[in-house]
């Protein structure tokens, strides 16, 4: 008979505890802290010829390929359009970070042919 009670226990008390450990709710501060937020630049690739546009002036430009080299890292661009080839690179997926003056660097990654 002990033993029957004593497992009863067991059950009420390990089933308590899988309710309060139970999963943070679906609406805290870390989902909100993620929302998809739209790029304010866009990339058009023609072949090699990458083109970055925005509607406002970049202040930073930086391009590297998915292996880690550096192609174009421009400082005090102060314009709304910038182009280069990547012609020499055999890589074919980089990333590009775009900095606009007092603003957070906003990444993105792209691919070519």
């Amino acid at each position: 008979m002990w033993k029957s009670i004593q497992r009863l226990l067991a059950l009420l008390s390990l089933s308590l505890f899988i309710n309060a450990a139970a999963a943070q709710p679906a609406t805290n501060s870390f989902d909100r802290s993620f929302k998809k937020v739209s790029k304010p630049f866009k990339i058009l690739t023609s072949g090699k010829q990458i083109t970055i546009k925005s509607t406002k002036d970049f202040k930073t430009i930086m391009v590297w390929t998915a292996t880690g080299h550096r192609i174009v890292e421009q400082t005090q661009v102060n314009a709304s359009s910038y182009s280069f080839n990547v012609s020499g690179s055999r890589e074919r997926i980089f990333f590009v970070m775009v900095q606009y003056e007092g603003q957070k660097p906003v990444t993105e990654k792209f691919g070519v042919e």
